[in-house]
């Protein structure tokens, strides 16, 4: 490195932490004992996410690298941790001149946050780098269902076409009632995704594992208590089968399953010779 701020006995030098997280909330932290600001991103001086709190094995495993801190920043708080508001966060570490902060950085890593793990004012965090995607299938495996997310590049579907934003008229417990023009067809939202747009749950997302018109019922509680008037963005979801993407969709041509491909159990259907 031929940096003039990582040269000599003295340096300049910060660690910087940037996490965008899947609601969009992006936030920045430095080792530096004062905020900085890079890109027009403040990162704010965080001395409990220390350097040495980041270690990477030379294992792949599992990604190699986990992160831990201590959650003393009123940006970290326990409950957004315990809600999940953090698992799918985007990471970047990285060194920067404190003194140029908008100069050459030198990147370190970067990934993404697994599952958040956490005790007493400690979190521990596994971070899927590179590594991780030598854990995923080389060629697609064989389904009778679809493999393709609903409204993704594959399924081709427009995703404004099913998705719209409700208010709460009534819930109870993990039964919402959604008021607003709702799809035609009966248990069009179950298989389908909920994220809220506001209240103390706002940022969150929950899968929906059945509905019936404008009830949904979503696939775990939310950790705050749902109020009626929050609002809610929905995606109508789909159960992957051929008949639905047929009859439903009419986007059979982009099915990706092989309902009729024969399976392992065709070998139990018919009696052995001994």
């Amino acid at each position: 490195m031929s940096d003039a701020w990582l040269a000599g006995p003295l340096t300049s030098a910060a660690y910087g932490w940037r996490l965008e997280r899947r609601d969009g909330v992006t936030m920045g932290f430095t080792s530096h004992d004062r905020n900085v600001e890079i890109g027009g991103l403040l990162y704010r001086a965080s001395p409990g996410m220390e350097p040495t709190a980041i270690s990477e094995s030379l294992g792949l495993e599992s990604g190699g690298l986990e992160i831990s801190g201590a959650i003393n920043h009123a940006a970290i708080r326990r409950d957004d941790l315990s809600a999940g508001r953090w698992d799918g966060a985007d990471l970047r570490v990285f060194l920067f001149d404190w003194t140029n902060p908008d100069a050459d950085q030198r990147h370190l890593i970067s990934g993404r946050l697994g599952e958040v793990r956490f005790s007493d004012n400690e979190f521990d965090v596994e971070l899927d780098g590179a590594a991780a995607r030598l854990n995923l299938p080389v060629v697609p495996l064989t389904s009778p269902g679809c493999r393709a997310q609903f409204c993704d590049a594959d399924c081709g579907l427009n995703y404004r076409r099913y998705y719209g934003e409700y208010q709460v008229a009534a819930a109870d417990g993990d039964q919402i009632t959604l008021s607003g023009p709702l799809p035609d067809v009966a248990g069009g939202f179950a298989y389908g995704q909920l994220r809220w747009l506001d209240g103390p749950n706002g940022g969150l997302f929950h899968s929906i594992i059945a509905s019936e018109f404008g009830l949904v019922r979503l696939a775990e509680y939310p950790p705050s208590p749902i109020l009626p008037g929050a609002k809610a963005a929905v995606l109508q979801g789909c159960d992957k089968t051929l008949a639905t993407c047929s009859g439903r969709f009419h986007n059979a041509i982009n099915f990706r399953g092989e309902p009729f491909l024969p399976g392992n159990d065709l070998l139990t259907r018919f009696p052995g010779d001994g």
